[in-house]
């Protein structure tokens, strides 16, 4: 029988639902179950033989039901031994049963009795963290509870998302906490009958990088949040592992610059990830779980395989001996200390045959300390990221079992890709199941499983992919405002489940905030790829504003947040000076129509702000300002500033001493207003919870050779280059014709424009340039009839305007063709330039653009799709 003290809570759990249960048993009610009513709310069971996050979890349902209803709904966790028979006292008429598969005596009990029918958990059985919900009738024949609400995982982490799932359908936002977006009060909550399942998930591995703290999570943990931990530490985690969860991710990198503390210098944190089922990972420079630039206290050149291989691997045996209990991926590989170059080898032979000996020493570590599973059956990862992505594609052999990462180039851009064989393989699981979306009241029987892929290739551990919306790095940091539009994280991060890497994705969200919204929509596509297509983008802004901000205000709202991330695409808040450090200032390339189309978007933004504030509830506040007032108003003030600067260093040139002094004042009011928001930000939204966390860039004087400079009027020298001139025309796009095996199709909220082209399907194969005319899709554009009157004599150029993508398959160059008035494709090529002067300003403005001379008594352009690599912005016509 269970305790006096267990059968104290229950009764406590009855006498809190029994009113309320009761009174909702008519028909209607029992199509569906009422979590809450006025009268109160279903209790939570769960088995105390369950796995704590399932119990970390049920607390947390419970108190976000509280935050809906203003009622807390009781909570219990039962005993293995409890007796389910009618005469088991305190049992209430209504509760949601929580537990995992094999391991809830409750959720057990409910199969082997027939309660929860095969059909329902079949598709839970063996399967990755995969949850059902669904409503149970008399699910203990003979007690007091009539109907049960059941939320069954197949895995601890599947139980997990499902009570969380819970808590976002009842309108509790995973920001509830990390951006303070408080829940619209309900008095009642009724969940629609029938069986959901969700999962597995599109992705194994997904999850976060906490990176380039310096300037804002580590200052506000240390003096604000945590400061007796001295910076981010078990408590910060606390927050950081409920978020994943919230979020359905399941894998940390950690911060690991010095300034913080390093993750495993506390043995709580990594016990306390393992509480919350976090799979714990280390950054490319950070193998074997170490946080090198704080816990290898040995001269840096001692790092070094080479020279010291028996003290490289105590160092790593230490770690791996401490950890290995603990749910991980291992990274594997050796780089410098913080980023650096392998210290050592001096040729790219030597640190391949380097980094192909490490390989298989980290595995024996592995093996030796996990002995109980093989180690093709540990989780390991390699990523190439910087240098080591030139010794991959130089053959470096990498085990068959370990995941490889390709890294985009630090801009959104993804730089490789796996080989084509690794593209379209088998799914793990029946395509057969039903994927549910938490915004969805019953699930779709159209809608196929996407689950993560065994590759058809010579590599089992499959391809991953880590991706940056943050950086520090050259050619300039982007560490402020959250700027990367979800359409390019759609566009390259579709681009590469279809062609296979989808076993880890991890994405870099430096200080967490101000990246909210676009860390979810990451997390989003990594749980259900097919969640965001190209033809319902569109929504996600106005999805997102509507769980956040309510359905009144959504519209406008969704409105200035594709303004803001198509404004900030063409030059990034933290971009806005046209030179790089340690050269010369020079003008921006805006034409005048760009000038003119910035100060208008600019002006529309303020007007949509201006009449949004006062609509947004006062409870709302301070989520508004976190998530959108402060980063559009932001990005607006440092445009104003950086063009009223420009133009008043161009005025002074000219000798106009009075603008000068006019328009470099007016910079200094706007860049006091900047300071004056970031204040307000860290000072007064939510009661100074996040004071020290926002820094407006540059925030210091460090790392200032790729760091855009503190703002002053430039001093631009003459003799200044030619200002850009607007174009001649800008060519009317007529149609599009398909290929033999693809299309070009438009996606919108990317380009100057808002659409740009991409080649559908992504996985299509390249079309050699002599079959371009009868095999490659094309886009149709029409000139001006009055082209020779526009050209004025003057040569013209068309511009072909591209996104600076890489190539699918890591070559130096993107390929398309053009046809001028119907005569022969000719090939076009452009060079990527990889991590030189072009590529640097091409991952700048996020264009790249090739020009072709143009006869003026042209009237059509076909342009044709060669590869799937190359995403067409728009064309111009210009001098």
């Amino acid at each position: 029988m269970p305790s006096a003290s267990f059968r104290h809570a229950l009764i406590a759990l009855a006498a809190l639902c029994l009113a309320a249960c009761v009174s909702r048993a008519d028909d209607s009610a029992r199509a569906g179950f009422t979590l809450f009513s006025p009268e109160g709310a279903a209790g939570i069971l769960f088995s105390d033989t369950d796995h704590k996050v399932v119990a970390i979890a049920a607390r947390d349902l419970a108190a976000d039901i509280g935050r809906i209803s203003g009622r807390e709904p009781a909570f219990a966790a039962l005993p293995p031994s409890f007796d389910f028979q009618p005469s088991a006292p305190g049992f209430s008429p209504a509760a949601v049963l929580i537990g995992t598969l094999g391991r809830s005596p409750l959720i057990d009990a409910l199969v082997s009795s027939g309660k929860l029918a095969a059909a329902d958990i079949a598709p839970l059985r063996g399967q990755w963290e995969t949850f059902l919900i669904t409503v149970v009738d008399d699910p203990f024949p003979g007690s007091s509870i009539a109907r049960a609400l059941v939320i069954a995982g197949s895995d601890r982490r599947g139980t997990a998302f499902g009570v969380y799932e819970l808590s976002q359908m009842i309108g509790v936002s995973p920001w509830h906490w990390w951006a303070d977006v408080a829940p619209s009060p309900k008095t009642e909550y009724t969940l629609p009958a029938g069986a959901r399942v969700f999962g597995p998930p599109s992705v194994k591995y997904r999850g976060i990088f906490i990176n380039d703290e310096d300037w804002g999570l580590q200052p506000w943990a240390a003096n604000t949040f945590e400061p007796e931990h001295g910076g981010i530490g078990p408590k910060t985690y606390a927050r950081v592992f409920e978020l994943l969860l919230r979020l359905k991710a399941n894998t940390l990198w950690p911060a690991m610059h010095k300034c913080s503390p390093a993750f495993n210098s506390n043995p709580a944190s990594a016990a306390l990830a393992d509480d919350y089922a976090i799979v714990m990972g280390t950054s490319h420079a950070e193998p074997m779980l170490r946080n090198n630039v704080t816990e290898w206290t040995a001269p840096a050149a001692d790092y070094n395989y080479t020279a010291n291989r028996d003290g490289v691997l105590r160092y790593w045996d230490e770690r791996v001996a401490t950890n290995a209990r603990y749910e991980n991926i291992y990274t594997l590989g050796m780089r410098g200390i913080h980023d650096s170059g392998m210290v050592g080898p001096k040729t790219d032979a030597e640190r391949i045959a380097a980094l192909e000996q490490i390989f298989a020493d980290q595995r024996a570590l592995l093996a030796r300390h996990i002995p109980d599973t093989a180690v093709e059956r540990i989780p390991q990862m390699f990523c190439a990221y910087k240098e080591v992505l030139g010794l991959y594609r130089q053959g470096l052999r990498v085990p068959d079992d370990v995941t490889i990462l390709f890294p985009d180039d630090n801009f959104g851009y993804i730089r490789n890709l796996p080989p084509p064989a690794a593209a379209g393989g088998g799914q793990v699981a029946s395509d057969k199941l039903q994927v549910t979306r938490a915004d969805s009241a019953a699930p779709s029987a159209e809608t196929p499983h996407s689950a993560f892929r065994t590759p058809r290739s010579s590599h089992p551990g499959g391809f991953g992919i880590y991706y940056h919306i943050s950086y520090l790095g050259r050619p300039l940091a982007y560490l402020w405002l959250c700027t990367t539009p979800p359409a390019l994280i759609w566009e390259e991060m579709n681009k590469a489940h279809a062609h296979g890497a989808d076993r880890i994705w991890i994405v870099n969200v430096g200080d967490i905030k101000p990246a909210e919204a676009c860390t979810e929509f990451f997390l989003q596509m990594a749980w259900d790829i097919r969640r965001w297509r190209r033809e319902n983008l569109d929504r996600f802004w106005p999805e997102w504003a509507a769980r956040e901000f309510g359905a009144e205000a959504a519209p406008d709202i969704a409105r200035v947040m594709e303004m803001y991330y198509q404004f900030n695409y063409e030059r990034k808040p933290e971009h806005l000076q046209w030179w790089l450090p340690r050269e010369k200032p020079r003008p921006s390339d805006l034409a005048p129509t760009g000038l003119e189309r910035r100060r208008a978007a600019a002006l529309t933004m303020q007007e949509l702000l201006a009449g949004l504030r006062h609509r947004i509830p006062a409870h709302k506040q301070d989520a508004f300002y976190q998530l959108v007032d402060y980063p559009v108003q932001g990005s607006i003030l440092a445009n104003n500033r950086y063009l009223a600067g420009e133009e008043a260093a161009l005025k002074g040139l000219g000798g106009d001493d009075a603008t000068l002094q006019k328009l470099g004042y007016l910079g200094d009011v706007l860049n006091v207003q900047l300071a004056r928001l970031t204040r307000r930000y860290n000072t007064q939204i939510a009661g100074g919870k996040w004071n020290r966390l926002m820094q407006l860039e540059p925030a210091d004087g460090d790392w200032k050779s790729m760091r855009i400079a503190p703002w002053r009027v430039p001093a631009f020298q003459t003799p200044l280059p030619p200002r850009p001139a607007d174009p001649v025309a800008v060519p009317r796009l007529s149609g599009a014709a398909p290929g033999a095996a693809s299309r070009w199709v438009p996606v919108n909220g990317l380009g100057r424009a808002g659409t740009v082209h991409v080649i559908e399907p992504v996985t299509a194969a390249a079309i050699p340039s002599d079959r371009a005319a009868t095999d490659a899709p094309a886009l149709l554009y029409e000139l001006p009839a009055d082209l020779e009157t526009r050209a004025a004599g003057k040569p013209l150029f068309l511009r072909i305007h591209i996104l600076p993508t890489h190539a699918i398959d890591g070559g130096g160059q993107l390929r398309l063709a053009l046809s001028i008035d119907g005569a022969p494709p000719q090939l076009l090529t452009l060079d990527i330039d990889d991590g030189g002067p072009a590529w640097a300003q091409g991952v700048l403005a996020n264009r790249r653009t090739i020009s072709v001379p143009l006869p003026a008594t042209a009237r059509t352009v076909r342009l044709h799709g060669i590869d799937a690599s190359v995403v067409v912005d728009q064309i111009t016509i210009e001098h």
